[in-house]
C-alpha cells in the first residue's frame, strides 16, 4: 500500500510524518484546557441520556482516540452531544426495561450498528444524505431536542424525583413537585448558582471557562460543608477503564436498534460534517465529507464496543480546543490519555459533584441550540419552510425525537415535490430594443408572435407534473390572441423525464398535431433527447423538432410562414 494511499485511509498518520515542532506545545496545551471541559460534559450527556455517568467518559475518550487516525479534520472534537442524548434515551430507556446494565449494553449496540451504517455509507460515497435534512428541518429539530432536555434536566435541578416520559409528563411532574415542596433545598441552590456560574462569563464574555467554574465550586462545597448526604450526586466512578459491555443482547434488540440507529447516524453526520467544514475551511485544509463519514463511523463502532454509546463532533467543546491554540489531531490524543489518568487516580472526585450541578451543565448547552432568530427570518421569507420547522419542533418535542425527525423529513420531501409538480411556469414574449424572450408575467408590456406560443417550465417532467405541464401548455394555446401553428418549449429548465411525462408528452403531441399545431422544443439538454430515443419515441421528435435557442426556433417559424 503506498504512502497516499495510507494517508487516504488514516488522515492522522500523514498529519503525525509532516508534525512540526512548533505544533507541539500548542497542542499539550489545548488537549489540557480541553480535558476540564469533557469531563462534566462527558458524565452529564451519559446522565441526559439514561446511562451511567461513567459511559460519558467511555464515549470521550474511545472516540478521540479512533478519529486521531481516521479523522480528516485536524482540530475537530468527537464526544456526547446533548442533541444526541434523548434520542439514545428515546431508543434505549423503553427496550432496558429499568436494567442500567442492559441500557449500557443496548446504547453500545446503537453506537455500533450506527457506525457499521455510517462505514458503509462512506464505502457507497452516500455523504449526499445529509441534503434530507434542510436548514428549516435541522433548526426545528434542535428547538425540539432543547425543550425536550430542559424538561428532562429541570427535575434534577430541582432535585425532584420523577417518573419521566414526555415532555409534558416531565413538565407535570416537576410543576407538582414544586407545589408539594418536594424540591431540594440544597440542590435547588446548587442548581442555581451552577446555572450562574456558567451563564455570568458567557455573558461577560469573560474567558473564565464557567462549566469548570461551576464543576469545582459545586464539587467543593459539598465535600466541605458536607452535603453529600442532603442531596444527590453523581456517584464515585467504578474502577478499570473501556471494556467491551455488549453482553446479554438478542437479535430482536439488534432489530429493533436498526431504525434509531439509522436515524442518529443522519443527525450525527449533519451536525459533524457542516462543523467539519466550516473548521477546514476557516484553518486552510480539505476535508472530504465521505472520508468525515468513515472516521465517525469508526469512531462510533469503536465507542460501543468499548462500553460508549453514539457520538458526534462537538460544536461546543471544539472552538474550546480552537482557542486553546489546537494544531492537529494530538489535541485528541492528549485529552484522552488525561482522562484515563483522572479515571485511574481520582475516582472518587464525582462523590462529591451535585446532580444538580451537571443538570445544569446540560441545561445551558441545550439552550444554547434554541434559535428563534432563524424562525422570525423564515416567516418573513417562507411559509412553507416555517411551517416545516414548525412541524419538526413540534413533533421532536410531543411526538417523539426519532418520530418527530421521520416526520419532519416526510414533511420536507413531500414539499420538495409539492414544489416539482406545480413548479413556476409562463410564457415567453418578445420585448422591444432588449434581447430574447422573456417571462411575459413580468413583462406585460411584451409582445406575442402571431401563431406562436413560447411556453416555459421549470422543473424535470416526471409522473407528478406531466398533467401539469400537458394543462399549461393547453391553456397558453387556448388563451393565445389567434390561431396557433407552433409551440415552442423553452426546455432549459427541464433538467429530466420519466416514462410517465414521456406518455403525457406523446399524449400533447397528439392533440396538438390534430388542431394542425407543431410541438417543437429549444435548448433541450442531450440527456434528455438522449431519454426520449431511448423510451421509443425519438422517431417522433426527429431533427426538425429541436433547436439550439429559443431564438434559432423563432427564426425557423418565420421562415416557414415568412412573416
Amino acid at each position: 500500500m503506498g504512502r497516499g494511499r495510507v494517508e487516504t485511509i488514516f488522515p492522522g498518520v500523514g498529519v503525525a510524518r509532516r508534525y512540526e515542532r512548533s505544533w507541539l506545545r500548542p497542542d499539550l496545551t489545548a488537549g489540557a484546557v480541553l480535558v476540564a471541559l469533557l469531563i462534566p460534559a462527558g458524565m452529564a450527556y451519559a446522565e441526559a441520556a439514561g446511562l451511567p455517568p461513567v459511559t460519558g467518559l467511555y464515549a470521550t475518550i474511545v472516540p478521540l482516540l479512533a478519529y486521531a487516525v481516521f479523522g480528516p479534520s485536524r482540530v475537530l472534537v468527537l464526544g456526547p452531544d446533548s442533541s444526541l442524548a434523548p434520542m439514545i434515551a428515546a431508543a434505549v430507556l423503553p427496550l432496558a426495561l429499568g436494567s442500567s446494565g442492559r441500557a449500557v449494553s443496548l446504547a453500545g449496540m446503537l453506537a455500533l450498528l450506527m457506525g457499521l451504517i455510517l462505514m458503509a455509507g462512506r464505502a457507497l460515497r452516500l455523504g449526499f444524505v445529509t441534503r434530507l435534512l434542510s436548514k428549516p428541518i435541522r433548526v426545528g429539530y434542535l428547538n425540539g431536542i432543547a425543550l425536550v432536555v430542559i424538561a428532562a434536566q429541570l427535575p434534577k435541578l430541582l432535585g425532584i424525583s420523577v417518573r419521566g416520559g414526555s415532555v409534558w409528563d416531565y413538565l407535570g411532574q416537576t410543576i407538582r413537585g414544586l407545589a408539594d415542596g418536594e424540591a431540594n433545598g440544597a440542590a435547588v441552590v446548587i442548581g442555581i448558582g451552577s446555572l450562574g456560574a456558567i451563564v455570568v462569563p458567557r455573558l461577560l464574555r469573560s474567558t473564565l471557562p464557567g462549566v469548570v467554574l461551576a464543576v469545582v465550586g459545586s464539587a467543593t462545597a459539598t465535600a466541605v460543608l458536607g452535603l453529600g448526604g442532603r442531596l444527590p450526586v453523581v456517584g464515585a466512578l467504578p474502577p478499570g477503564l473501556p471494556a467491551p459491555a455488549l453482553s446479554g443482547l438478542q437479535l430482536s434488540d439488534v432489530m429493533d436498534l436498526l431504525g434509531p440507529a439509522a436515524g442518529i447516524a443522519l443527525i450525527a453526520f449533519a451536525d459533524t460534517s457542516v462543523l467539519s467544514r466550516a473548521l477546514a475551511s476557516r484553518h486552510g485544509y480539505t476535508a472530504d465529507g465521505n472520508q468525515e463519514m468513515g472516521a465517525l463511523g469508526v469512531a462510533n463502532a469503536a465507542s460501543g464496543l468499548l462500553g460508549g454509546f453514539p457520538v458526534s463532533g462537538s460544536a461546543s467543546r471544539t472552538p474550546v480546543a480552537v482557542q486553546a491554540g489546537a494544531r492537529t489531531q494530538l489535541v485528541g490524543v492528549v485529552a484522552a490519555a488525561l482522562l484515563v489518568a483522572f479515571m485511574a487516580l481520582a475516582p472518587g472526585l464525582p462523590a462529591y459533584l451535585p446532580s444538580s450541578t451537571l443538570a445544569a451543565v446540560v441545561i445551558v448547552a441545550a439552550a444554547s441550540m434554541v434559535d428563534v432568530t432563524t424562525l422570525v427570518r423564515l416567516a418573513r421569507m417562507s411559509r412553507i419552510e416555517t411551517a416545516l420547522l414548525i412541524a419538526a419542533f413540534l413533533g421532536v418535542a410531543f411526538i417523539g425525537v426519532l418520530q418527530g425527525i421521520v416526520v419532519a423529513i416526510g414533511l420536507s420531501l413531500m414539499a420538495f415535490v409539492r414544489q416539482a409538480w406545480d413548479p413556476y411556469r409562463t410564457e415567453l414574449v418578445s420585448i422591444e430594443d432588449v434581447p430574447g424572450y422573456h417571462d411575459l408575467s413580468r413583462h406585460p408590456e411584451g409582445r406575442r408572435i402571431p401563431g406562436l406560443v413560447i411556453a416555459r417550465f421549470d422543473a424535470p417532467l416526471f409522473f407528478a407534473n406531466g398533467d401539469v405541464f400537458d394543462a399549461h401548455v393547453r391553456r397558453l394555446v387556448a388563451e393565445a390572441p389567434g390561431p396557433v401553428r407552433w409551440v415552442v418549449v423553452a426546455a432549459e429548465p427541464i433538467t429530466g423525464v420519466d416514462t410517465t411525462a414521456i406518455d403525457d408528452l406523446v399524449e400533447l403531441d397528439d392533440h396538438l398535431d390534430r388542431a394542425g399545431i407543431s410541438l417543437v422544443f429549444a435548448e433541450m439538454k442531450g440527456p434528455i433527447k438522449d431519454r426520449l430515443v431511448r423510451f421509443g419515441v425519438g422517431s417522433r421528435f426527429g431533427p426538425d423538432h429541436f433547436f439550439p435557442t429559443v431564438n434559432s426556433a423563432v427564426k425557423a417559424y418565420r421562415r416557414t410562414y415568412d412573416i
